[in-house]
């Protein structure tokens, strides 16, 4: 399929792998799914798709379906930038929240960006009620989730996958280096942690041990469990978010977090936290040098602040999970992650953020963690595929 690829970039090694993506791609009929980290030219690889498309049927009709809105403008500025905006004629670019609702269109491609977002019970309704001939699926990292996995499958197999230390290889994004460094909590939320902790190990011993989480979904979806049961279905689940939050919001990560910005003045720094509120307050305490960026604040707010960022008028950006979907930030060069979940793909994304290839550039990536703490194993989860790893 040599002439998918019209133009490409100066990187010879990711020119080869989004040549040899799209052909696997060609070769699966024009169904499977690229899995690649962010840097690797996913959404280069989309628009040379929609090309392809363009080229070989008149008046085709496409549609690329993306989790954000963010996501939607950066597509437009993507077939701009590569000078194919005349595939936006034949293009429609929507939001998984909207597309489920379509039903009987027929589609000569469908594109699908971050598409472990739209795998849902309620999302994959597209793909149940329209027809289409090709689809191209991409996200970072397959679903962890053994039934969003197969889900997967069913709809676009994999046909191409690269990991991230894989493209650090060849050159194709930056290198990395990853720190972790442990902060304590207070004796308070030492002492609140551990009460929330034994609570939960009592119910997930009543739940049954090896599966309990299964186990409380089933009693809280069966309208015949008993009301006992549900108390303890519901206080397990109840326990879970209060001893996250307390390691979300532990005190001693917002004077850490101080530290580093004060020693390192002179970096772009994307701070990450597990909440909307944490990081807030990780923006208040170092202002006026940070802005906020996350669900919980309007899409002029959300604007100002990203450009503010990339016009470098701010070093820093702090963010909860709105940062971890392809946009792209292509000047950051620090990390700073006070929020952690088990699944190892938000924290590709997040090191994705920091190692779009620039010469000589080094990603750093320092993650505070509550050690001792429910947290300290989900950060060794999440960590688990990547490399360059030091614990401190």
């Amino acid at each position: 399929m040599e002439t998918i690829i019209k133009k490409m970039t100066s990187n010879a090694n990711k020119t080869k792998e989004q040549k040899k993506a799209l052909n696997n791609w060609a070769g699966a009929g024009y169904v499977g799914s690229i899995i690649a980290g962010t840097g690797f030219g996913k959404s280069r690889c989309a628009i040379l798709a929609c090309n392809y498309i363009v080229q070989r049927i008149a008046a085709p009709k496409i549609i690329i379906l993306v989790p954000t809105v963010q996501l939607q403008n950066q597509f437009i500025d993507e077939f701009n930038k590569w000078e194919l905006s005349n595939c936006l004629d034949f293009v429609e670019i929507i939001c998984y929240q909207s597309a489920y609702k379509l039903q009987d269109q027929n589609y000569d491609l469908v594109i699908c960006d971050e598409i472990h977002l739209g795998l849902s019970e309620e999302y994959r309704k597209f793909f149940a009620n329209n027809t289409y001939t090709k689809i191209l699926c991409m996200t970072a990292t397959l679903p962890e989730e053994e039934e969003y996995r197969l889900r997967l499958n069913q709809i676009a197999p994999a046909v191409y996958t690269i990991s991230l230390d894989e493209c650090v290889l060849l050159g194709i994004v930056s290198p990395y280096e990853i720190s972790c460094v442990p902060v304590q909590l207070t004796e308070e939320e030492r002492i609140n942690y551990k009460n929330i902790n034994t609570q939960f190990v009592r119910c997930k011993y009543a739940l049954g041990q090896y599966d309990a989480f299964n186990q409380a979904k089933a009693i809280l979806g069966n309208k015949n469990s008993s009301s006992e049961d549900k108390s303890v279905a519901a206080q397990f689940y109840k326990t879970i978010r209060d001893r996250k939050a307390i390691v979300d919001f532990a005190h001693n990560k917002i004077a850490k977090f101080q530290h580093l910005i004060q020693t390192n003045p002179d970096k772009k720094v994307l701070a990450f936290s597990g909440a909307n509120n944490f990081t807030d307050q990780l923006c208040e305490s170092v202002k006026p040098l940070a802005v906020s960026y996350h669900s919980g604040k309007t899409k002029k707010q959300r604007e100002y602040s990203l450009n503010a960022f990339k016009a470098d008028e701010i070093n820093i950006l702090c963010s909860t999970k709105a940062l971890n979907q392809g946009l792209d930030i292509p000047n950051a060069n620090l990390g700073i992650i006070c929020g952690i979940t088990s699944k190892s793909l938000s924290m590709i994304q997040r090191v994705g953020r920091l190692i779009r290839f620039e010469e000589g550039k080094i990603g750093k990536v320092i993650i505070l963690y509550v050690k001792d703490s429910q947290e300290e194993k989900w950060l060794k989860n999440s960590v688990r595929t990547l490399n360059n790893i030091k614990w401190l």
